[in-house]
């Protein structure tokens, strides 16, 4: 992820943002097995990115609820200060509706909602029948990174923090090359007020605040690993521009899973829920899912 830095000094002078109610829509697929997958999106992520595979899930008979992430489709005003807990919150609150309603369910996330995923195996150990994590983040080191990644939290403890933004760069995770040049379009021409267009892109600048919300996630995430028992997938390209397979082989060597498998794609970039492989994805996940119900009954 190439990145332009922003600033913004006019958030030095008013950094908070009328509180706004965090967005509560979300997508449910109803399906006919008993078994429901609940997708998680990324940070400043949209459901969009996961309808693909929720689609497809759903037409194999399972239900399949996206919860929307805490504040996604607000101003970002608004996203920059909210906290890691929160979106834990809004994927455990779709868990909790839907607990007590289905035989097996399982949770699967893209990126950071990867990690939302394992925190919700970890706490509902006897209810989280499996996890599949697509392209999971634990680090920043795909080889688009730039070198001074590093240091970006840093800048949090600073009084710049609430002026501090990025903006990503091509190829934005996507190795498909028409799909890109429209993300590219609306990326290079979006300000930081603009949220139109965000649910179908997602949003084109990540504040620095909200980087340090992410960098605690991962380290609570980190801590948690070696109490997940749920059998777990974790699905990664080999050429994923902003989180190498080491971030599926660290969370691979550090659970308590009995049962684990990891797979590599070869055709694709860190958005694997689009274009070129998405379809292995969903037959992976499938065959996992469906192992895990065979072995129950």
């Amino acid at each position: 992820m190439s990145v332009k830095f922003r600033i913004d000094f006019k958030r030095l002078r008013n950094p908070r943002a009328d509180t706004i109610p965090s967005n509560e829509d979300k997508f449910f697929l109803k399906g006919s097995n008993g078994s429901t997958v609940i997708l998680v999106h990324g940070v400043t992520g949209t459901p969009n990115e996961m309808k693909v595979l929720a689609s497809q899930l759903n037409k194999d008979g399972y239900s399949v609820i996206c919860p929307t992430l805490a504040n996604h489709g607000q101003p970002l005003e608004v996203l920059k200060h909210t906290g890691w807990q929160e979106f834990y919150q809004s994927v455990r609150k779709a868990f909790l509706e839907i607990k007590d309603e289905n035989n097996l369910i399982f949770a699967s996330g893209l990126s950071i909602g990867a990690l939302l995923a394992l925190l919700l195996a970890e706490e509902f150990q006897d209810k989280v029948a499996g996890v599949s994590c697509l392209s999971p983040t634990l680090f920043y080191d795909g080889w688009n990174m730039p070198w001074y990644r590093c240091f970006l939290p840093l800048v949090y403890a600073t009084s710049l923090r609430d002026a501090f933004y990025f903006k990503e760069e091509p190829p934005y995770g996507i190795k498909n090359e028409d799909m890109r040049q429209r993300v590219h379009k609306y990326y290079s021409s979006a300000n930081l007020d603009d949220i139109e267009g965000m649910a179908q892109y997602g949003y084109p600048y990540f504040p620095v605040t909200l980087l340090y919300q992410l960098h605690l996630l991962v380290k609570y995430a980190r801590s948690r690993l070696k109490n997940i028992s749920a059998p777990l997938q974790l699905i990664q390209a080999k050429e994923d521009d902003m989180t190498s397979i080491k971030n599926s082989q660290f969370i691979y060597d550090r659970v308590s899973s009995k049962v684990k498998e990891m797979v590599l794609l070869d055709n694709s970039y860190h958005v694997i829920t689009v274009v070129y492989e998405r379809d292995k994805v969903v037959q992976k996940m499938l065959e996992f899912f469906g192992g895990i119900r065979r072995g129950l009954k």
